[in-house]
């Protein structure tokens, strides 16, 4: 890669990381299902307009707009808001790596090579290790919640797996769309009109630079510079650089949180992204049947079978690995383009 191509790559993942940090500072403007309802309409309005019409069918933009949308972020956005802290989500969400395989084994019927078994059990115990540290330190309801919404991210990498989109950005700007409405609703009937009214007249820079950077920083440049490295490199060369990901969201979350990072947080950073590596990037998958490879670009993470997704809560991915996704995605067999596109 030229140096250039590099520092974006570099500059995607720190996009990605701090964005776990800016949802927290969001949280504290907006009630947790409304948040997340408003960056995906921010990040769908204007840019549904400029992308084009959906490259695949509609009920795979839906499948993945639910799962994702609304379920892998609203239940982050509500874990976060409940005390997990901000670093430490952008580290557990790796573990969707882990249920990208279980259920691409379930639904897909894809066998992973013993290589990525161990770096699921390493991520694993990496998971206990940060749950035996946050249950010393702060809420484990919290902690369950993320890793749920992690869940929920396998569940959509596998939806788009399935669905194969072309153009990552395309399909991650429609996909957008979908879960607007549904988190309106259950914003409304479980954190109450008077609360979100209240949270929109009280908007300030301060929470309308939050929604912007989660909405159009996180997702809408963060899998539009992705997936043009994607188009330009081999996956196997793109990839990795999520990895980052977990890093710049601990890092940035002490440095402007205060968030204190213990030896056994580190520990557990250390053992999560290892088995994530692992089950990554060790080994082919053997199928059962024929699926087009394709990576998942999510919002923050890496995929199993050898795609990788965005941060953090974006789309994908955590915080936000959209399909970016994580995160990021690989390419077919040529690993040059990306044909799928969070956290």
């Amino acid at each position: 890669m030229r140096p250039s191509h590099v520092l974006l790559a570099v500059l995607v993942a720190a996009v990605w990381g701090v964005n776990f940090v800016v949802i927290e500072i969001g949280l504290g403007h907006f009630p947790p299902l409304l948040f997340s309802a408003l960056r995906f309409l921010v990040a769908a309005v204007p840019a549904v307009f400029l992308v084009g019409r959906p490259k695949v069918a509609w009920k795979w933009i839906v499948g993945v707009g639910l799962a994702l949308g609304v379920a892998k972020f609203g239940l982050l956005f509500v874990g976060m808001d409940a005390g997990m802290p901000a670093g430490l989500s952008s580290l557990v969400l790796q573990i969707q790596a882990v249920f990208t395989a279980l259920f691409a084994f379930l639904l897909l019927g894809e066998r992973p090579a013993r290589v990525r078994l161990a770096g699921m059990a390493v991520a694993l115990a990496g998971i206990g290790v940060a749950a035996a540290d946050e249950g010393a330190s702060g809420p484990l309801g919290a902690f369950a919640l993320v890793v749920a919404a992690a869940a929920c991210w396998g569940v959509s990498n596998v939806l788009t797996r399935r669905a194969a989109p072309a153009d990552a950005l395309n399909f991650m700007v429609w996909v957008s769309t979908v879960p607007v409405l549904p988190l309106l609703v259950l914003s409304l009937l479980l954190e109450g009109p008077s609360r979100d009214l209240e949270a929109l007249g009280a908007l300030d820079l301060s929470g309308a630079g939050a929604l912007l950077y989660v909405a159009w920083g996180a997702t809408v440049f963060g899998f539009g510079a992705w997936g043009w490295l994607l188009r330009r490199h081999p996956a196997s060369t793109v990839a990795p650089f999520s990895l980052l990901v977990p890093v710049f969201g601990m890092s940035s979350a002490a440095l402007f949180l205060g968030e204190p990072v213990s030896p056994l947080r580190w520990c557990a950073a250390v053992l999560l992204v290892g088995g994530v590596a692992l089950a990554s990037f060790g080994g082919r998958d053997r199928r059962a049947g024929r699926y087009p490879e394709t990576g998942v670009v999510t919002e923050t993470g890496t995929g199993a079978g050898g795609e990788t997704n965005g941060p953090g809560g974006d789309l994908h991915g955590p915080g936000d690995q959209v399909a970016a996704s994580a995160g990021p995605g690989a390419g077919p067999a040529d690993g040059r383009e990306p044909v799928a596109p969070n956290r």
